[in-house]
């Protein structure tokens, strides 16, 4: 279980593309610093488990079918990625509840910096829209943020907006956000409960995770 507050913005150094799956080796010194054999870090909001450490960095191996659901599929050497340690019991609870599940990738549409905040609109799965709401958690990348806003439009279909602080650009990867980049997107799972506990998920789409935009 995750919160969605970055601790830590890693790099992957290093990538083996292995049968039906990939290893990744990702350099976090603050994440590795208590870190064992076995544990979990959410490594852009996808819950991984540590497989090897060496200094300040550590292993991790990624299934195929995590590789196809989510944005890691696209990373090598070099690319920055939001890193969190599993939440303590005793812990602050600074963000939200975060699984560390992918429901589905989101794209980047349009990134409109201002003085004080910056605000990023992400196109999403059809499928996903009904859990997003204005006011409400999302997370980008393993980021808990609040909906600023929710549309739908003709090209792009359904999307919503985050307004970034500049604390939270400084600290992640969507410092470098643009338009085009796909991002993963984790919804409340308190909704997805509601819906399946009031019958409303019998009608709606089932395997949300995976799937892309509208075009």
């Amino acid at each position: 279980m995750f919160t969605g507050i970055v601790e830590e913005r890693g790099e992957i150094t290093a990538r083996d593309d292995l049968t039906e799956a990939a290893r990744f080796r990702i350099r976090g010194p603050l994440v590795t610093s208590d870190a064992s054999f076995g544990d979990s870090i959410a490594v852009n909001g996808v819950c991984l488990t540590v497989t090897e450490l060496t200094d300040d960095e550590f292993t991790v191996d990624v299934m195929a079918e995590t590789l196809r659901r989510s944005s890691l599929d696209r990373l090598g050497p070099g690319a920055s990625v939001n890193l969190e340690r599993a939440m303590a019991a005793g812990g602050r609870f600074g963000g939200h509840i975060v699984q560390g599940h992918v429901d589905g990738v989101g794209v980047i549409v349009s990134v409109s910096p201002s003085e004080n905040w910056t605000v990023v609109r992400i196109g999403i799965p059809e499928q996903l829209a009904r859990y997003i709401v204005e006011k409400g958690s999302i997370t980008v990348d393993g980021i808990s943020l609040t909906v600023s806003s929710v549309g739908v439009d003709r090209e792009y279909g359904d999307w919503f907006e985050v307004s970034l602080i500049p604390t939270t650009l400084s600290e992640t990867n969507l410092s470098g956000a643009r338009a085009g980049v796909r991002v993963n997107l984790e919804v409340d799972v308190i909704a997805k409960y509601v819906e399946r506990l009031t019958g409303a998920g019998r009608l709606a789409t089932s395997g949300v995770e995976g799937s892309e935009p509208n075009e």
